[in-house]
């Protein structure tokens, strides 16, 4: 999956390239997965982050699998965020360069529940548990990410 876009910019903002499970095969979030191709929140510009979320691997519990890292012009320029994903590996490619890797250990659904389909999501968040951790600039009249393209290979 590949996505093409320019993120908005202002505090407040958490735009996200993320996706779900169809169904929730292995019960409910954080579960059946979730893979965060992309997320940026607007108190810290340019920063980018790439994350898993599963049973064993989450924020709740203090395991979740990340990285993050600055993008510049992130909020200026078109950037280009992917995500190759086999049944032994999650790879994040960010512009062309591979920004991140989750390795399918084998050890059961508990962390490794991508195997079955799931949905894509673009969006913008103004506020929320992370997006509006610094508050919401007073100023922000408008929030917008520019989507060029979005591709899916099978």
């Amino acid at each position: 999956i590949e996505v093409r876009a320019r993120l908005p910019k202002g505090t407040g903002t958490w735009p996200a390239i993320w996706m779900m499970p169809e169904a929730n095969k292995y019960g409910q979030w954080p579960r059946s997965g979730e893979i965060d191709i992309m997320e940026h929140v607007g108190f810290d510009q340019d920063r980018v982050h790439g994350t898993i979320h599963t049973k064993a691997f989450n924020h709740k519990i203090g395991t979740q699998k990340t990285r993050s890292d600055i993008l510049k012009g992130a909020t200026k320029d078109f950037h280009n965020y992917a995500v190759y994903w086999t049944q032994n590996v999650i790879r994040w490619v960010y512009d062309g360069e591979t920004f991140y890797e989750f390795q399918n250990t084998g050890n059961g659904w508990e962390e490794w529940p991508f195997d079955h389909p799931f949905y894509l999501i673009l969006n913008i968040a103004i506020g929320g548990t992370w997006g509006g951790e610094k508050g919401i600039d007073k100023e922000l009249k408008k929030a917008t990410m520019d989507v060029d393209y979005v591709r899916v290979y099978q």
